[in-house]
């Protein structure tokens, strides 16, 4: 029993890491356009609020024993998972800064002038 264990551990662990090929291979393909790398994380957001509200919360303990084992694995393997939200000031930090002067009328003004 304890070989079939391991023979399942290793078959999820092959299909975690093409999973995380795929993924990083569409981060890849994907560079500097923001609108398809937004719609990767909404997707990757989507995935895990459907797997733990569906499957996950199905397949939650239903002793101590059980509860127990789960909390340990929780705690000896990194924690919850949770998929962090950017918050809104970091991203404004990471937009480069305007030059003033693009903003002035005096710009605005001549801009038409050529048009």
């Amino acid at each position: 029993m304890n070989n079939n264990k391991t023979i399942e551990s290793e078959n999820l662990l092959s299909k975690l890491e093409a999973i995380a090929t795929v993924v990083n291979d569409t981060v890849d393909s994907c560079q500097g356009d923001t609108v398809a790398l937004l719609s990767l994380l909404r997707k990757l957001e989507q995935l895990h609020r459907e797997i733990r509200d569906g499957v996950f919360q199905q397949s939650l303990p239903v002793n101590r024993r059980q509860l127990y084992s789960l909390l340990k694995d929780i705690e000896s393997e990194g924690g919850w998972p949770y998929i962090e939200r950017m918050k809104l000031q970091a991203f404004l930090a990471n937009l480069p800064q305007e030059d003033p002067q693009e903003n002035s009328p005096e710009l605005l003004e001549s801009d038409r002038s050529f048009g």
